[in-house]
């Protein structure tokens, strides 16, 4: 089984293009100054295959408009700004004082927070995750579309462990933030056994 890969958005003026096609109704002008500002705060930053962060966010976008059928502005808005405050200098509060305040409180509940002194890093990820059982709609389709990215090629992660423990994780936190959501359900079913390999006790696959 395979499943379905996004990515054909690598730079803005291709996702303006084909916003323009399959969702006019999107003011590319307020997303453009929300690329914009994400392209300004992650500067040189890179993906762990090697291609630039903007690829990422611009995938987030794509999922969501053409996967799931997104229209809410402040929500691809959210998308292209999701990890500005997590990974770079930028602040919730600039986020909001710029896009507003649903983007802003989207944008926060998607940043993971910085694990305290005495505190076991993997514990506060794992309560982030469990947090986002509680999660507003919009933003489990904005972290779905996120995962969903991240592990769409995960074989091209540089790291084999990562790619275990990211299925892992995957399959025991956000698989089950996709019961009830359609399109991601289904997705994530199809993704899961296109990586089945990656499973505890699974052999390498055969080339």
């Amino acid at each position: 089984m395979t499943h379905r890969v996004f990515g054909t958005w690598h730079d803005w003026d291709t996702a303006r293009r084909q916003l323009a096609v399959v969702a006019p109704e999107v003011s590319v002008r307020r997303l453009g100054e929300a690329v914009a500002f994400a392209e300004e705060a992650h500067g040189d930053q890179k993906r762990p295959a090697g291609e630039p962060y903007v690829e990422h966010l611009l995938e987030v976008v794509e999922v969501l408009v053409s996967g799931v059928g997104v229209r809410d502005e402040d929500l691809l808005v959210a998308a292209v700004l999701h990890d500005v405050v997590e990974d770079t200098d930028r602040t919730a509060k600039e986020v909001g004082a710029r896009f507003g305040p649903r983007v802003e409180a989207w944008v926060g509940w998607v940043t993971k927070p910085e694990p305290g002194a005495d505190e076991d890093p993997a514990e506060v990820r794992n309560r982030y995750l469990q947090s986002l059982r509680g999660a507003p709609p919009e933003v489990l389709l904005l972290k779905l579309a996120d995962r969903y990215s991240n592990v769409q090629r995960l074989d091209t992660h540089p790291r084999p462990e990562k790619r275990r423990s990211y299925y892992r994780e995957t399959c025991r936190h956000l698989m089950p933030l996709a019961a009830g959501v359609p399109w991601f359900e289904a997705a994530f079913a199809e993704w899961r056994e296109s990586y089945r390999h990656l499973e505890d006790g699974a052999s390498a696959p055969t080339a």
